[in-house]
């Protein structure tokens, strides 16, 4: 199913996603208050929205981001940890990427030399 034309124009135009960027700004910037305000973790939900508005609309801080868990790897390991991302998802990865480069056995097929 596929989103109307209007739509899929209006979500992809550059103005909206610089909208997009301020409300993940703007977000973030209310997350301190509401955090402040309410006994509930509520503005860690509301920062974390932010955040993923922020990061999917913009490059730059995607890059500065990937480029400062990669000087830290403490934070790297914290956010793997706070997005509940395990070692067995990257070991299933590294298996299917291994089952795909495995040599045919099969004696009709022409040898190929080793990698």
């Amino acid at each position: 199913m596929s989103r109307p034309d209007f739509l899929d124009l209006l979500v992809r135009s550059e103005p909206f996603r610089v909208f997009q960027i301020f409300l993940g700004l703007l977000l973030m910037a209310a997350a301190g208050i509401v955090g402040l305000l309410s006994p509930a973790p509520i503005g860690i939900v509301i920062f974390g929205a932010g955040v993923a508005l922020v990061f999917r609309n913009s490059r730059w801080a995607r890059r500065h981001y990937l480029f400062y868990t990669r000087q830290y790897p403490r934070v790297r390991r914290a956010v793997d940890f706070g997005l509940r991302r395990d070692k067995r998802r990257a070991k299933r990865g590294q298996e299917a990427a291994a089952s795909l480069t495995k040599r045919v056995t099969d004696p009709t097929s022409p040898t190929m030399p080793p990698v």
